[in-house]
C-alpha cells in the first residue's frame, strides 16, 4: 500500500518549484491532489500538472486562488470539499520573497510578503481544520525556511514571515493535538528553484556552498520527500516540530 493511498491533499502554490514537486510526489504515493495557483499566466501550467498527476491514477484538480486572500481560501476549500469529499492533508506552501534592505523596503513590499507567506497559512488552516476536526484526523505541513530560523541581511520581511510560521505551527499543534490533527513545519535551506536562480552565480554560489556541510544545494524533490513523510502515518507521533532540510546549514 502506498504511503498516502486514498488521502486527499490540498497544496497551495503548486504550479511550480517546491509545490509542484510536492504535488507529484504525493500523487506517486497515492494521494488525490487539489492544488492552487494564483495568476492567469500559470493556468496552462496548472492544466499540464493536472494531466501529469492524473497519470498516477489519482484525482487531480487545480484551482485559481490567492492564498493571501481569506475569501479566496474559503471558496477554495469549500470547492475542494464538494469535489473530493474530504481533506486529510494541507500543505501551506505558497510563498514569495521581495528582498530589500530595511532602509529601502516599502510598506507595500512588507505587506505583500506577509500576506502570501504568513497570512495565507492562517487563511488555509482556519478553513481546513473544520473538516479535519469532524473526521478527527489530519496533517498540516507548513513551509517555513532556514531564513526564518537564522535570519538574513536584506530579507527581514521574508525571515519574519517564515519565523511567524514556526510559532503558528507550534501553537496549532497544541490546540489540535487532542483531535488527532498534527501540524509540523519544514525549514528548507537553499533549494534549486526559480526563486534561488540568483544563487547560481559563480561567486555567490561558492560563498553559500562553503556554509553548507553537505556541500550542495538541495532539490525540490528532497523537500517533497520530507513533506510526504510528515503527511503520512509514518510520522503519526510527530507534531509541533520543525524539520530543517538544509544540508546541515542549521547545525
Amino acid at each position: 500500500m502506498k504511503l498516502l493511498e486514498n488521502k486527499v491533499a490540498i497544496i497551495t502554490g503548486a504550479a511550480r518549484g517546491i509545490g509542484e514537486a510536492i504535488a507529484i510526489k504525493m500523487a506517486e504515493n497515492g494521494a488525490n491532489i487539489a492544488f492552487s495557483f494564483v495568476s492567469d499566466s500559470s493556468a496552462e501550467k496548472a492544466r499540464a500538472l493536472e494531466t501529469r498527476i492524473g497519470a498516477f491514477g489519482v484525482k487531480a484538480k487545480g484551482y485559481q486562488s490567492n492564498a493571501g486572500n481569506y475569501e479566496d481560501c474559503e471558496s477554495f476549500v469549500n470547492d475542494v470539499l464538494k469535489e473530493f469529499g474530504s481533506v486529510d492533508v494541507c500543505v501551506n506552501n505558497a510563498g514569495i520573497s521581495k528582498d530589500n534592505l530595511l532602509l529601502r523596503m516599502t510598506p507595500e513590499q512588507w505587506d505583500d510578503v506577509m500576506a502570501i507567506n504568513l497570512k495565507s497559512v492562517f487563511n488555509m488552516t482556519k478553513q481546513i481544520i473544520k473538516p479535519m476536526m469532524k473526521s478527527r484526523k489530519g496533517s498540516i505541513v507548513n513551509m517555513s525556511s532556514i531564513i526564518g530560523i537564522r535570519g538574513n541581511a536584506g530579507q527581514s520581511s521574508y525571515a519574519a514571515s517564515k519565523a511567524g510560521i514556526i510559532g503558528f505551527t507550534k501553537s496549532i499543534a497544541l490546540e489540535l493535538g487532542s483531535r488527532n490533527i498534527r501540524c509540523n513545519a519544514i525549514a528548507p535551506g537553499f533549494i534549486e528553484t526559480d526563486m534561488t536562480d540568483y544563487l547560481k552565480n559563480g561567486e555567490v554560489s561558492k560563498a553559500f556552498l562553503e556554509k553548507i556541510p553537505l556541500g550542495r544545494f538541495g532539490s525540490a524533490n528532497e523537500i517533497a520527500d520530507t513533506t510526504v513523510f510528515l503527511a503520512s502515518d509514518m510520522s503519526s507521533y510527530i507534531t509541533g516540530q520543525v524539520i530543517s532540510a538544509c544540508g546541515g546549514l542549521n547545525i
